[in-house]
């Protein structure tokens, strides 16, 4: 596992959006599966703080964090700063009722999950969401800031990943509940396959994978994102950014130049540029220009993310420039 650094308030890491998109629907899923089958899921408060080994980061990090976000204490036993901080950790797991799962990691028991984290000191405090990892804090902190980092944490996770959390039952038996199994998809394959075809630079053979689940089923979300996705990267690719940006500037009126900037906006994770550039050329255009900028805008608010608040006042912006 190579941990990558997610920004919670930053430009948009395509990676990342697809991540939240995969986890949203996995979540929804295991508490279908669950409801399903009549159970309720529920840990008891002792599962809530759990000691992990590099034997079992995949199952008990990874595969957790596509259901609750996975909070990782690196300590040792020698750390007196980490004598100070694990308690406040495993008193907020439990105060938080399941919002986050606290693993606890012996970095001496452990030295390569702490060289895959490029840990350089102790303590040191990060949170894996959807299998993607972000550092929290390193060093000795207030319970205050703990709080604080927590808290954007819980509400980043929900919002962007749709990770609502674990159910807390004070009366269940520690260790009783195992984690509902999110049942494979009908277009898993197709959906391996466009995956495996964008990690590979083959963004015409992930077009035509998301293509395929598309037709069959029209409203598929994962699909829908990843088409979006691998078309924007397409339009990108061997583009001359100073070139696209020099003809934008020259020509404001040639929706051509506009939309290919926007693009490339987007791609470089200047998100608000993108949306402003569309949507003054839909105010400067009409007829079957104004509708070509449209619905470009409109693809790359399916990249972003329906409720991503950019996109949310960008479609406000784009109701005042239509009407």
């Amino acid at each position: 596992m190579q941990p990558r650094n997610m920004s919670m308030s930053g430009v948009v890491d395509l990676a990342a959006v697809k991540a939240a998109q995969e986890a949203k629907a996995k979540a929804e899923q295991a508490r279908a599966e669950a409801a399903r089958q009549g159970g309720t899921g529920a840990v008891s408060p002792a599962d809530l703080v759990i000691d992990v080994d590099e034997a079992g980061f995949e199952r008990d990090v990874l595969q957790r964090s596509a259901e609750v976000p996975v909070v990782i204490d690196f300590w040792a036993e020698w750390c007196e700063p980490c004598k100070q901080l694990s308690p406040v950790l495993e008193r907020l797991a439990v105060e938080y009722n399941g919002r986050f799962l606290l693993a606890r990691i012996d970095v001496d028991a452990n030295q390569m999950l702490m060289q895959q984290f490029g840990i350089q000191g102790i303590p040191a405090v990060f949170a894996v969401v959807a299998g993607q990892a972000l550092p929290l804090f390193q060093g000795a902190a207030g319970e205050q800031q703990i709080r604080q980092t927590l808290d954007q944490l819980v509400q980043v996770a929900e919002q962007r990943f749709g990770l609502t959390g674990l159910t807390v039952d004070p009366d269940a038996e520690p260790g009783g509940a195992a984690p509902a199994a999110a049942p494979e998809g009908p277009y898993e394959a197709l959906l391996n396959a466009a995956a495996q075809a964008l990690d590979a630079g083959d963004l015409g053979g992930a077009v035509q994978a998301y293509k395929n689940v598309l037709a069959d089923d029209p409203g598929h979300p994962e699909a829908k994102l990843g088409l979006a996705q691998a078309e924007l990267l397409q339009r990108v690719q061997g583009a001359d950014p100073q070139k696209v940006r020099q003809e934008a500037a020259e020509k404001p009126k040639d929706i051509q130049a506009q939309i290919a900037a926007a693009d490339l906006d987007l791609v470089g994770g200047h998100v608000e540029d993108a949306f402003g550039r569309l949507i003054d050329t839909v105010q400067r255009t009409a007829g079957d220009d104004r509708d070509a900028v449209r619905r470009r805008l409109l693809e790359l608010f399916e990249v972003v993310g329906q409720e991503d608040p950019r996109v949310v006042g960008a479609r406000r912006a784009l109701a005042r420039a239509l009407f």
